[in-house]
C-alpha cells in the first residue's frame, strides 16, 4: 500500500488491529445497546407520526383510535421480543433468523428469510437518514435546499464510522442515544406533570389547524382497512429488533444472556417512548395530514406548498418545553442526531449477515473476511453504496422510502418464529427432562404466538401497503434471491470441476512431450533472457516464433539471428492483415491439434516498467494474448520479466514505503510499559514488539475494505 494512501486510511479509520485482538472489540450491554437497538429506539421519533397521518385521511375524529392502534403495536412488540429471547438463546452463533430458518425450514426459506433482511437493512439507512434531514432541515434551511446530497454525506460519515471498528464507533454512537432517551422521558415525564398536576393547556403549534377529510365517514370495512394500515405503518416502530440476534457474536460472554437482556431493555424502552408520544400528541392536539398543502386548513385556508409539516415529536417538545427552550433544542438536535445513528443498527447487521452469507456460497467471498479495523469492510462499504443509490433514486423523502419499509422485517419474523416452533418440536421429541421439556414447551408457546401475530400481520402489511410501494421491497427481495442462488450455484459448479479426483486422471498424468514456443519480436536483451529460460526448461521441443507484419522487419529479424548463430530454430508466421495475436492462437492451437497428449508452453518476454503511464506504451500485445491463451485448454503461459530502470526506481520506493510506519504505528516506550495483556503476549513469543513496525507485519488478512 503506497504511502499516498495509507496516511489518510489511517488518519480516517485508525491503525490496523491484530487478529488476536478481536476479542477487545466486544461489546458491553451498555454500548451494545445503542449500536443494535438505535433504530428501533430513534423509530419513536417517526412512527406516532405514521399512525396518525394514515387516520388523518379520515380527519380528525378518526385519531382516537390511537391509542388502540399503539396498543396493539404495544403487543407485538413484547411478542417479538420475547421470541427474540428464545431465539438468542438457542442460536447464538450469530445466524439470526437467516441460521433459524435455514436449519429447521430449509435453504429457501433461509434464502427468503436473508433476501428480506438484506432489503431491510438498506431502507433502515436509507429511511434513517432521510428522517434525519428532514428533522435536521426544519432549522437549517440549507439541509432541505440540497436534501440528497446531505444525505449521502452522512451515509459516506457514517461508513467511515463503522470502518472503524463496531465497538468504536459504538461509543461515539451511544452518547446522542442516551441523550434522546432521556430527553423522551423527561419530555413525557414533564407533559405529565404539567398537564395532570400543574393544570396547564399544552398545545401544539397545529392545535388551531383543522383537517380536511379526504374520506368522510368512514364505516365498516374501509374502517377498518383505514385502521389496519394505521397499524401497519406505526410497526416501523419494530425495525431492527432481529438486527441483536444477528449480532450475538459482538456481545461479550455471557453472550446469549447479555444479548437476552439488551433485548428486553431494548423493547421496554421503545414502547413506553412510542406510547408516550402518542398520549401526549393527542393531550397537546397534534395535527397531521398525508398530504398537508391541500388538506391541513389554518382558519378555513389551505396552508399550502410552502408549509413545513414538523414531525410529531418536535410539536409535542415545543408544546411541553416551549418553543427555543434549553430542552426543547437538546431534544431537537439529539433527535435529528439519533435518526441519522439509528442507521447504524444496519451498519452492525448487514455486514454480519453478509459475512454469513458469504461463508455459505451465496455472496462473494470477500464479503466473508475483516479489515484492518476488525470490522466487516466490504459489507459496509456495499450497504453504503445500495443505501446512497436509493437515496438518489427517492430524492430522500422519508414519506415515499417508508412505503417500501416494514415488509421485509415481517417475513423474517415470521418464518424465524415459524423455524423456531419446529425447532422446540425437534428437541422435544427427544428430551426427557422434566424441568428442561417445561421450558421447551413455554419457549414453543411464546415462538407459535409470534409466528402467528408476525403472520397477520405480514399479510396486513402485504395488503395495505402494496400499491404504495411496498412492491418495490419485494422486488428487491426477489432480486436478491436470484442473485444470492446464481451466485450459489456457481460457486457449487467451480467446486465440483476443481474438486480432486481419488483416482488417476488426466490432470495428474504427465503430458508425453512439452513443446515450448518463445514468441519475439526483435533480438534484444528480454528475447535472449526468455531464450536462456526456456532452454533450461529442457522441453522436448523448442523453438521461436515470429509474425511477419512488415517484411522488412522479419528480414531484418531473419539475417541478425542467423548472424549471431542462435541455435533455435526461428519460425515465422504469416499476417497478411497485419494481425498479431490471432496467427499465434491459430498455431498454438494446431499444434494441440496435432498432438492433443502434448503440453505447449508459450514463454512471453515482457518489459517492466516503474510508472502507471509507462504500462499504456507497453506490453499490450503480450496483456491480449495473456487474455486469449487463458481460454486455450492444455497451453501454458510464462511470462518472463526484464526490468527496466524505471521499475527499479520503484522497487526502492516500494521498500522505502514497506519501512515506513503510519502515525501510530509504533509504539513506544519501554516493553514493561505496555497494557498486562501485552505484557503476557510478549511473555508466550506473540508480542508485536516494543519497537519497529507493526503497520506491516500486524495487518489482518482482511485488508481489502
Amino acid at each position: 500500500m503506497s504511502k499516498l494512501t495509507d496516511v489518510p486510511k489511517r488518519i480516517l479509520i485508525g491503525r490496523a488491529l491484530r487478529s488476536d485482538r478481536l476479542g477487545e472489540t466486544l461489546l458491553p450491554k451498555r454500548i451494545a445497546l445503542p449500536v443494535f437497538a438505535s433504530d428501533p429506539l430513534s423509530s419513536v421519533a417517526y412512527a406516532p407520526g405514521e399512525v396518525l397521518l394514515v387516520l388523518s385521511i379520515a380527519g380528525v375524529s378518526a385519531y382516537h383510535y390511537s391509542p388502540w392502534i399503539a396498543l396493539a403495536v404495544v403487543v407485538l412488540m413484547f411478542t417479538v421480543v420475547a421470541s427474540y429471547r428464545q431465539n438468542v438463546h438457542a442460536y447464538p452463533s450469530g445466524g439470526g433468523d437467516y441460521e433459524v430458518a435455514t436449519t429447521n425450514l430449509g435453504a429457501r426459506a433461509g434464502l427468503t428469510v436473508a433476501s428480506a433482511l438484506l432489503v431491510d437493512y438498506v431502507l433502515t439507512v436509507a429511511v434513517s437518514i432521510a428522517s434525519g434531514i428532514e428533522n435536521l432541515g426544519s432549522a437549517v434551511p440549507f439541509v432541505v435546499e440540497h436534501k440528497v446530497a446531505c444525505a449521502v454525506a452522512v451515509v459516506v460519515l457514517l461508513t467511515l464510522m463503522n470502518l472503524r471498528g463496531v465497538k468504536e464507533s459504538g461509543k461515539l454512537f451511544a452518547i446522542p442515544t442516551y441523550v434522546f432517551v432521556a430527553g423522551v422521558f423527561i419530555m413525557i415525564a414533564w407533559g405529565a406533570f404539567r398537564g395532570l398536576v400543574l393544570g396547564d393547556d399544552l398545545r401544539a403549534p397545529t392545535a388551531d389547524y383543522t383537517i380536511k377529510a379526504e374520506h368522510q365517514g368512514l364505516a365498516g370495512f374501509a374502517l377498518l382497512f383505514l385502521m389496519l394500515r394505521a397499524f401497519s405503518s406505526g410497526c416501523a416502530a419494530l425495525t431492527g429488533v432481529e438486527a441483536i440476534s444477528n449480532g450475538v457474536p459482538a456481545f461479550r460472554r455471557p453472550k446469549s444472556k447479555n444479548a437476552a437482556t439488551t433485548l428486553a431493555a431494548m423493547g421496554l424502552l421503545a414502547v413506553t417512548m412510542f406510547c408516550g408520544i402518542i398520549v401526549l400528541a393527542l393531550f397537546t392536539d397534534v395535527r397531521m395530514a398525508e398530504n398537508p398543502a391541500v388538506d391541513l386548513l389554518h382558519n378555513g385556508v389551505a396552508v399550502g406548498a410552502d408549509y413545513v409539516q414538523n414531525p410529531v415529536i418536535t410539536q409535542v417538545a415545543e408544546a411541553v418545553f416551549g418553543k427555543g427552550s434549553f430542552f426543547f433544542v437538546v431534544l431537537a438536535a439529539a433527535t435529528a442526531l439519533v435518526l441519522f445513528l439509528a442507521a447504524n443498527t444496519a451498519y452492525n447487521g448487514f455486514p454480519v449477515l453478509g459475512s454469513i452469507l458469504a461463508q455459505d456460497r451465496y455472496l462473494p467471498r470477500q464479503l466473508h473476511t475483516r479489515g484492518d479495523r476488525l470490522a466487516f469492510s466490504n459489507g459496509i462499504v456495499l450497504l453504503a453504496g445500495a443505501a446512497s443509490l436509493l437515496l438518489v433514486i427517492y430524492g430522500a423523502d422519508s414519506t415515499r422510502l417508508i412505503q417500501l419499509y416494514i415488509v421485509g422485517v415481517f417475513v423474517s419474523f415470521t418464518l424465524s418464529q415459524t423455524g423456531m416452533v419446529r425447532h422446540w418440536n425437534r428437541h422435544l421429541a427427544t428430551e426427557t427432562d422434566p424441568a428442561k421439556r417445561r421450558h421447551m414447551v413455554r419457549s414453543r408457546a411464546i415462538n407459535t404466538f409470534g409466528a402467528f401475530f408476525t403472520g397477520l400481520v405480514l399479510v396486513v402489511v402485504l395488503l395495505t401497503k402494496f400499491t404504495h410501494g411496498a412492491w418495490v421491497a419485494l422486488l428487491g427481495m426477489v432480486i436478491f434471491y436470484a442473485t444470492m442462488t446464481a451466485i450459489r450455484k456457481h460457486y457449487d459448479r467451480v467446486a465440483e470441476e476443481i474438486a480432486a479426483p481419488e483416482g488417476p486422471s488426466d490432470d495428474s498424468v504427465r503430458p508425453s512431450r512439452v513443446h515450448s514456443v518463445v514468441l519475439i519480436s526483435k533480438i534484444h536483451r528480454p528475447t535472449l533472457r526468455a531464450l536462456a529460460y526456456a532452454k533450461l526448461m529442457r522441453s522436448d521441443t523448442l523453438e521461436a516464433l515470429t509474425v511477419n507484419v512488415d517484411p522488412a522487419e522479419t528480414k531484418a529479424l531473419r539475417e541478425e539471428w542467423e548472424r549471431r548463430g542462435i541455435d533455435v530454430p526461428l519460425k515465422v508466421l504469416d499476417s497478411p492483415y497485419r494481425e498479431i495475436t490471432r496467427p499465434i492462437i491459430e498455431y498454438v492451437k494446431s499444434l494441440r491439434k496435432e498432438s492433443p497428449r502434448d503440453a505447449v508452453s508459450v514463454i512471453i518476454p515482457e518489459y517492466v516498467v516503474g510508472h502507471w503511464y509507462e504500462h499504456l506504451l507497453h506490453n499490450q500485445s503480450a496483456l491480449r494474448l495473456k487474455g486469449r491463451l487463458l481460454f486455450t485448454p492444455g497451453i501454458m503461459v510464462t511470462s518472463v520479466p526484464y526490468q527496466l530502470e524505471s521499475s527499479e526506481a520503484a522497487r526502492m520506493r516500494a521498500r522505502k514505503r514497506s519501512e515506513w510506519n503510519a502515525p501510530g504505528a509504533v509504539r513506544r516506550g519501554p516493553a514493561e510499559a505496555a497494557r498486562p495483556k501485552e505484557a503476557s503476549d510478549s511473555a508466550s513469543g506473540k508480542s508485536a514488539g516494543s519497537s519497529g513496525s507493526t503497520g506491516s507485519s500486524g495487518k489482518s488478512s482482511g485488508t481489502k475494505g
